[in-house]
């Protein structure tokens, strides 16, 4: 049976990474894109990294460009872009598809273990959010209008 942890990712710098690194952490799992409207969340995401880092917390940013093309550029520009204008210094990987027949294995198990509003796998929008416990679990997803600070009381509850 699949976990979180079966899975793995290459980083912007074109390194394969095993989620299972991550085991034993609380994670928040993001698709972003820097042409968004969503895209200054980038700041809170920094912010609630910064917070929690210390106590086995990590946000995980996966650039997509399924949504208005809002994630034109590729991986040296991505995270020129998010470090120059944010300050991100939380795991960014490679641009992936999150919904359809190429999306990536770890977004299908994403959607499936927490689907959206009415049950609806899809992601809808850019800065869709993951809350995964410690465990591996996924316990919660939050919609692209859900700023990141807003999602500090669950992280806590999970830390």
């Amino acid at each position: 049976m699949a976990s979180i942890y079966s899975f793995s990712a290459r980083t912007l710098g074109g390194e394969e990474v095993s989620l299972e690194q991550y085991r034993g952490k609380v994670l928040l799992i993001v698709n972003t894109a820097s042409e968004c409207g969503f895209t200054p969340q980038y700041a809170g995401l920094q912010k609630v990294y910064e917070a929690y880092a210390g106590r086995d917390f990590v946000v995980l940013g996966f650039p997509c460009n399924q949504f208005g093309k809002q994630e034109p550029g590729d991986a040296t520009q991505i995270g020129s872009f998010c470090e120059k204008n944010y300050g991100v210094s939380f795991p960014m990987f490679e641009k992936i598809d999150v919904n359809g027949a190429n999306a990536h294995p770890l977004y299908r198990y994403l959607t499936g273990e927490a689907p959206g509003l009415l049950g609806l796998e899809g992601i809808k929008w850019n800065f869709t959010k993951f809350l995964v416990g410690r465990d591996g679990t996924v316990v919660k997803r939050y919609a692209p209008v859900t700023k990141p600070d807003a999602i500090t009381g669950d992280i806590e509850k999970l830390l």
